[in-house]
């Protein structure tokens, strides 16, 4: 089951278009129950014109799901699994009940045209396309629930725009391209614990299948043009070892399989717990100031 209204702190989440940590340092921080601030404290306006985010006062925006129209076969298997998994509706509240959110951000299901997602800027707003559910689908069709898998899948992405998001409403400094930082935050709303040390057992799934689905992405199209390796997006092979790093470090007992099944070569795997914990921790501090 998916978690749903739980109060995840410490540093939150964050999935704009997208179709080492050092020998002594403390531990990184948990998602913990943030405190609240006074509710005399004023948000100011940004340059962009939309007003800066709100102080912790249990008040905010809300995410604000909505579907549109379907007409093609691909959107409308899309539309029908977003609308029976409930998994928008689920994600978008806890986004809502975790962060102060200084507006209403509306979220669309939509008809794209093509398999993507994204967070646009112009318009505050996030899109969910049909067609990229509907593609991962079509991707694991022999997976025992090729439904599940592509549910986990999209809710990886969710969080990867959900990255964007919050670079752009919070205004938050960030180092390396962009897309690469949403894949971490994307990452670390996945596989960080709650307070009480849980961890989401689908989420981790969610995790590991964002990387199977990276990896045969890889394999289609043939040699890679000279574009390829300007884009803004990170090859999908890397990504896909980006993410078997961060499930491995972020528990390297409980995902021992991902090396032994030569999933995540033996070099990389060596730094990815000290990966993770920077991961962890430069987002922790980053994030907590926006957390209810």
């Amino acid at each position: 089951m998916m978690r749903l209204g739980a109060m995840v702190t410490a540093v939150g989440l964050l999935t704009v278009g997208c179709s080492a940590n050092q020998e002594g340092e403390a531990p990184p921080a948990t998602k913990s129950e943030a405190p609240a601030t006074s509710a005399s404290a004023v948000a100011a306006t940004r340059a962009d014109g939309y007003p800066a985010p709100k102080a912790k006062t249990g008040e905010g925006g809300q995410m604000v799901v909505s579907y549109e129209d379907a007409t093609t076969p691909e959107a409308i298997a899309g539309r029908d699994l977003m609308r029976k998994t409930h998994f928008l509706d689920d994600i978008a509240k806890s986004v809502s009940d975790w962060y102060v959110l200084p507006y209403d951000i509306p979220v669309a299901g939509a008809q794209c045209g093509e398999a993507n997602d994204y967070w646009s800027p112009g318009d505050k707003k996030l899109t969910m396309c049909y067609e990229d559910v509907a593609q991962s689908e079509q991707i694991f069709a022999g997976d025992p629930k090729p439904e599940e898998t592509a549910r986990r899948i999209a809710i990886g992405a969710f969080f990867h725009e959900v990255g964007h998001m919050a670079i752009d409403i919070y205004d938050l400094p960030v180092t390396g391209r962009e897309e690469d930082v949403a894949d971490q935050l994307a990452a670390y709303e996945l596989l960080a614990p709650y307070a009480d040390g849980h961890v989401d057992p689908d989420f981790v799934q969610a995790a590991k299948d964002t990387a199977r689905e990276y990896s045969l992405l890889s394999k289609e199209g043939g040699p890679l043009e000279q574009e390829a390796f300007a884009d803004v997006h990170t090859l999908d092979q890397a990504r896909a070892y980006n993410f078997e790093c961060w499930v491995y470090g972020s528990n390297p007992d409980a995902n021992s399989d991902i090396v032994a099944a030569g999933l995540l070569p033996q070099d990389r795997a060596d730094g990815c717990q000290a990966e993770w914990d920077q991961l962890v921790k430069a987002w922790t501090t980053l994030l907590e100031p926006h957390m209810r």
